[in-house]
């Protein structure tokens, strides 16, 4: 690969991150993404740009930890990283439907007692 097509690839894949990491604030600032899910894709989009930015270091990182072909390393990354959140995910749908059962007991109690209450008044 020349110099020009190096240089054109990393300059596409700063391009990609930052937009990217824009995209993120801009769900953030609008509010469309909670703080939690924020932070998990803060530091995404920050390793992008550091990568992007030091196409070395992700060579250098893929040698560390066994990896022949450097790219694969970042879909190591993103599949960590998806599934982490997967896992984020279930935790809190089982949170949440504990909590809409808790809520379904409550209100069957609740309109058991003002049926009662409307009988007595009867």
């Amino acid at each position: 690969m020349s110099y020009s097509a190096r240089t054109i690839d990393k300059t596409l894949y700063i391009i990609g991150s930052l937009i990217f990491m824009f995209f993120i604030l801009e769900l953030i600032r609008r509010k469309k993404l909670k703080e939690a899910y924020a932070l998990i894709w803060g530091i995404m989009s920050i390793l992008f740009f550091i990568l992007a930015c030091w196409v070395q270091g992700l060579g250098f990182v893929s040698n560390l930890i066994g990896i022949v072909y450097a790219p694969a390393t970042l879909f190591l990354v993103l599949l960590i990283t998806v599934i982490l959140i997967l896992i984020q995910f279930s935790v809190i749908i089982s949170s949440q439907v504990d909590k809409i059962k808790k809520l379904s007991q409550e209100l069957a109690l609740l309109k058991e007692q003002i049926s009662k209450l409307d009988n007595k008044k009867k």
